[in-house]
């Protein structure tokens, strides 16, 4: 109440800590003097699904956005090569200042995209995407065919990718939504918001004044508001039109700022991580000459409504044409600058068929000043054995392991003893029961500061995509001999998780569920053949003789097998819901070792509901040719809860879409929840 009125004011979430909700308000008139009675409620913002829906409406009807080629091409036709001719002034060195000279595979993707229409980077982890991306972008804007459009479907992304731009010397503007304005940025400066508040020329006096008005006192007369707005979309026009280049979010390139622009070149980034009907919002831009860059290796885009995903909405359009178009194979940077050599070791030979290379030796690799005790200092990486029960978390909705979160901590409290920062260390684990457990263990239990444990990163596998760590630990959770391994039985994530570290790696787990599927028992094996499977206490690791189960199905059966479908065997495993050792409201256990090291009691089967929603705190010539198919299907945007058909089945004249709401399937024999992340709406993890 506000002088005995309701007030209602709108805003975003900035951050979430374990009892304050963080909002940045629209309006500055906000009763900051009331401290309590307040009710907060997310609204459904539909601004993404309907630049989505308009880009699709104007894919299908309007001759105008883009080529007859791209048109085709996107929808998968069989057309014939089209070439574009390099400008003499590229010449035959593509690297661009300010930037990193290229490798030969990266020049080789440089030239190649400059040829051609439609063009496709695969760039496996660590091998300077950004870097290519920017060099491509630089050359595009010497190629007198107007201003680049670049865009990636995560703002983070967005900015990466602007400040490596912004170093060749190019007039970059990133143009951000109006919700996040306030949102502190790296590449502030370069933003159009900035921009308009540093304008000093005498012309824009007037604009000045009002700007300054509005700060003071905080609304405007409306006839200054809409002096204000005018002279405010003239600055921003004037702004953009001097640009070389302009970056922005997906969803973003269909902001009303844009509406009057065409852009003939556009740059997609971390492709494979979004959605076709996001790819296309840039793309409907009048574009004639697109390079989409990611690698349909790793993790793609995010669909929470179950029904869309199988629809195809979580298949990538960078995934489709991969798949569809043999005759047009992406370009692949091979050489990789991020792990120690042995790292890149297993990825290499199983998700890009051998093909990558050391860019780093193992001697720049080595942290030779922190004494941890590594089974093979020359490979620092090992398996760490973990025989502990898989439970239900107290939210009912994931699932923890406290012997594996025991452990971490002893690791962490290691690295953190030899000098290690905590900003060095990284914690995947795949469930967000698992990440909350060990962040609260950490804290209670660790030796050391609680603010050191505190720093130290603990996320989900899709929060670490596109970011590297020093050091990553990663915690399986999974340990039930009679169940599968949920999550951990998609290769793009296993692939995203091995790849995040440089210097290097640690997992924990149980071996003998794991290695039940065809994948992970690769991986176990390799790390057996390298004796690098340990047992015993830290500071006196011994390899394990532990023998694996023999595979007995195909790789399609043991993934299966692996997915949360095909449970057998006895109850479910130990639930905290009706743990003793935990409180009724905190979920935290009140004191691990009070009951004596025995199970919690087996969980009550009554009728489940569906979870209540809340709110969680590259050397040769390159090939393009030989490559093998990927058989699979990357911090992105909120994916609308739609269904649509696949664009190879779209016309011109036939346009269909059809809007589902969003369903629970809540037997616990077949449950498959998405799972929880940071940048995700909060959901079950069951999987």
């Amino acid at each position: 109440m506000l002088y005995g009125k309701d007030w209602e004011g709108t805003g975003h979430v900035l951050r979430l800590e374990e009892s304050e909700v963080a909002l940045e308000m629209r309006s500055s008139n906000v009763p900051i003097e009331i401290t309590d009675g307040y009710l907060v409620d997310f609204v459904w913002k539909s601004t993404s699904f309907d630049r989505m829906q308009a880009a699709m409406k104007t894919f299908a009807v309007d001759d105008t956005s883009l080529t007859g080629y791209l048109y085709h091409k996107i929808l998968g036709h069989d057309v014939g090569v089209q070439a574009l001719r390099i400008p003499r002034s590229v010449g035959t060195h593509f690297s661009a200042p300010g930037l990193p000279e290229l490798n030969t595979f990266q020049m080789e993707a440089v030239k190649g995209v400059l040829e051609q229409p439609l063009s496709l980077i695969q760039g496996p982890p660590g091998t300077g995407k950004t870097v290519t991306s920017a060099s491509i972008v630089f050359h595009m804007s010497k190629q007198n065919m107007g201003q680049v459009l670049v865009t990636a479907p995560s703002n983070i992304a967005v900015d990466h990718l602007t400040m490596k731009i912004s170093a060749t010397g190019l007039r970059v503007v990133r143009l951000a939504a109006k919700s996040r304005e306030a949102v502190a940025s790296s590449v502030e400066h370069l933003s159009l918001h900035a921009m308009i508040k540093s304008l000093d020329s005498p012309d824009k006096a007037d604009l000045r004044k009002l700007m300054q008005l509005k700060d003071d006192i905080g609304e405007l007369s409306s006839q200054d508001e809409k002096r204000f707005k005018s002279l405010k979309r003239q600055a921003e026009r004037e702004i953009l039109q001097a640009a070389d280049v302009i970056c922005t979010t997906c969803v973003g390139a269909g902001d009303p700022r844009l509406s009057n622009f065409r852009f003939r070149q556009v740059l997609i980034d971390e492709a494979t991580q979004a959605t076709e009907p996001e790819c296309l919002i840039p793309i409907v831009q009048g574009a004639k000459h697109v390079v989409m860059v990611g690698d349909h290796r790793q993790l793609g885009p995010v669909v929470m409504n179950k029904k869309a995903a199988k629809a195809g909405l979580n298949n990538s359009l960078f995934d489709r044409l991969v798949k569809s178009d043999t005759k047009h194979r992406p370009f692949r940077l091979r050489v990789q600058y991020r792990m120690h050599p042995f790292l890149s070791e297993f990825p290499s030979n199983e998700f890009y068929e051998g093909d990558l290379q050391n860019g780093v030796a193992a001697s720049e690799r080595q942290l030779s000043s922190v004494d941890f005790p590594w089974p093979n200092p020359n490979k620092p990486t090992f398996f760490y054995i973990c025989l502990g029960a898989e439970e239900i978390s107290s939210s009912g909705t994931s699932y923890l392991n406290r012997t594996e979160a025991s452990n971490v901590e002893k690791i962490v409290t290691t690295f953190l003893k030899a000098g290690v920062l905590p900003s060095q260390i990284g914690v995947i684990t795949p469930y967000e029961g698992q990440r909350a457990y060990v962040v609260s263990y950490m804290q209670r239990n660790g030796p050391l500061r609680s603010q050191l444990y505190k720093d130290v990163e603990v996320a989900s596998v899709d929060s670490f995509q596109g970011r590297e760590k020093d050091l990553i630990i990663l915690s399986c959770v999974r340990s039930n001999e009679n169940q599968g391994i949920g999550f951990l039985s998609d290769e793009r994530r296993l692939n995203v998780a091995l790849t995040r570290a440089k210097y290097g790696v640690i997992l924990l787990g149980n071996p003998r569920v794991l290695a039940k599927q065809t994948l992970w028992n690769k991986l176990l094996n390799h790390y057996r053949d390298n004796q690098l499977i340990m047992e015993g206490p830290l500071n006196n690791l011994t390899p394990s003789h532990m023998q694996f189960p023999v595979q007995r199905h195909s790789e399609r059966g043991a993934r299966r097998e692996g997915n949360g479908f095909n449970r057998r065997g006895p109850a479910p495993p130990l639930d905290s819901r009706f743990d003793p050792r935990y409180e009724q409201t905190g979920g935290l256990p009140l004191d691990p070792l009070a009951a004596g090291g025995l199970p919690p009691p087996a969980p009550q089967r009554g009728p489940r509901r569906g979870p209540s929603s809340y709110v969680p705190g590259s050397m040769g010539p390159l090939t393009q040719d030989g490559m093998t198919q990927s058989s699979m299907g990357m911090d992105g945007p909120f994916t609308q809860m739609a269904q649509t058909q696949s664009f190879s089945q779209l016309s011109s004249d036939k346009f269909a879409m059809s809007q589902d709401s969003f369903g629970y399937e809540h037997d616990f024999k077949s449950q498959n929840m998405p799972m929880s992340q940071d940048a995700r709406a909060p959901g079950s993890d069951f999987y």
